[in-house]
């Protein structure tokens, strides 16, 4: 498949995702589903990574700022701009394009396999709406995850800056602190919900449109986790600077 024609049928996917929507009531019961599936049940693997980068992140700062006329508040102020600026938002996603889009793409492939899409269609049911409208409006919660990313983080390097013996409570806190701009908080958000986008459709694309037996859905899980993470990198660079430049 072409990038053109690939592109062409990502587009058409988008465009039937949103017509003829399933009734509410079976819709309600599949957006609490995904939910779970995909923001829930990531939040244990958000919360164990973040906490052990943000440590790493404030440790490294503190060994390499050894110079005295550097004040120690500057650690805190790294890891701050780490966590909120790129580790949170980007990194984070990178991941869950590993756990929820290989979920995402391995569930919706399966069922194309076993040709429970075809039978959707038969019922003149929107498979398109059925399926990935639902991790649409899940994946809308995203920015509460990253935000828990970005609390955990810059608790764990608060822990293993002060309970390390690198600096002081105060001088971590007062580099939280220093020069801190709301936009930078605002413009991880506008990144965080470009990647959930990119997150819920780029994998169902995938796992829609895959052909072929069992060994394909795993060759549509890498492929889509690839193109996830690739997606993912660009999109930061173009929103980092139409946003920061």
């Amino acid at each position: 498949m072409s990038y053109l024609t690939s592109i062409g049928s990502y587009a058409i996917m988008i465009k039937e995702v949103f017509k003829k929507p399933v009734k509410w009531r079976i819709m309600k019961s599949l957006i609490l589903k995904e939910i779970d599936e995909l923001m829930y049940g990531s939040l244990g693997i958000v919360i164990f990574i973040s906490f052990f980068i943000g440590a790493v992140v404030t440790i490294q700062t503190a060994i390499n700022l050894t110079n005295p006329i550097i004040p120690k508040n500057l650690i805190g102020f790294t890891a701050r701009q780490s966590i909120i600026l790129e580790f949170s938002p980007t990194f984070v996603s990178i991941i869950m394009a590993g756990k929820v889009g290989s979920y995402i793409t391995s569930s919706i492939g399966t069922m194309r396999v076993t040709e429970q899409i075809d039978a959707l269609e038969v019922m003149g049911v929107n498979a398109l709406n059925y399926l990935v409208f639902p991790k649409i409006v899940a994946m809308l919660f995203y920015p509460f995850v990253i935000a828990i990313s970005m609390f955990v983080g810059i608790v764990g390097g608060w822990i293993a800056g002060v309970f390390g013996g690198f600096l002081t409570n105060a001088e971590f806190s007062e580099g939280l602190q220093i020069d801190f701009k709301p936009f930078q908080v605002v413009y991880a958000f506008i990144k965080t919900l470009v990647f959930a986008w990119i997150l819920a459709t780029v994998p169902s694309f995938h796992g829609f449109y895959m052909k072929g037996g069992a060994l394909e859905v795993g060759k549509a899980s890498t492929t889509s986790f690839v193109w996830t993470s690739v997606l993912i990198v660009v999109m930061n660079y173009l929103l980092t600077q139409l946003l920061l430049n």
